[in-house]
């Protein structure tokens, strides 16, 4: 009698709905890191053309994934808004309400060196609700925290929220000059911060001032930057 054949098992074969799960995920990654790239560089004005062309995908997959535009940009700063949230809370929660609003302009000054175009999402209205809503507290929690350090007596009456959107748009000028690894941008913020106090407030540490030569050049390069 011969001998039967023996079929050495196989593996089990792919499961299709799984490998397209896999590869949807795939091209749902390399867009969001395509997305964070060109709104690092470029603003959040970037197209959504461009951002399929930077992730090798094309419109109609980048349209599956992000149906609108304000979809894309909350699944890319949602980890931001998050990081600012706490930022905002552990900085609210200070005994100091003059030691927690001047660590919170510091850190978002350092926040804006890191990811420029975060900034530019602080304003928006997000259509995903828990998002939307960890902004909104962070809103109320900044607002909070200057009515409280007005309180003690140690932020001046006459500043506003709005001084600190100033502040960010001449920080934006500093940091594109001298770059975000220079000491410029922290000198800058805490001499800021120094005009926004009281006589009676503690005075807020100046780091050391930048080069003279370091300025100069980047100050030529401010100027061919307009002339451009």
């Amino acid at each position: 009698m011969a001998q039967q054949a023996v079929i050495p098992d196989l593996p089990p074969s792919p499961d299709p709905a799984q490998a397209l799960r896999a590869d949807a995920e795939r091209n749902r990654e390399r867009i969001l890191a395509a997305a964070r790239r060109l709104f690092s560089r470029k603003g959040l004005g970037v197209s959504m053309t461009a951002i399929a062309r930077e992730a090798d995908v094309g419109n109609a997959t980048l349209f599956r994934r992000f149906a609108a535009k304000d979809l894309l940009i909350e699944a890319v700063f949602k980890d931001r808004v998050d990081l600012y949230n706490n930022l905002v809370t552990t900085c609210s929660k200070d005994p100091d309400p003059w030691q927690g609003f001047t660590d919170y302009v510091q850190c978002v000054c350092t926040l804006q060196a890191s990811d420029p175009a975060f900034l530019e999402v602080l304003p928006l209205t997000f259509p995903d609700g828990i998002v939307e809503t960890r902004r909104a507290e962070a809103d109320r929690l900044v607002l909070d925290l200057i009515s409280r350090a007005k309180e003690i007596g140690h932020l001046r009456q006459d500043f506003s929220e709005r001084d600190l959107t100033l502040l960010l748009m001449a920080n934006s000028g500093v940091l594109r000059a001298a770059g975000p690894t220079s000491n410029a941008s922290r000198r800058f913020t805490a001499q800021m911060l120094r005009a926004y106090a009281t006589t009676g407030a503690p005075a807020v540490a100046l780091p050391q001032v930048p080069p003279r030569a370091e300025l100069y050049h980047a100050m030529i390069r401010l100027l061919r930057a307009h002339s451009t």
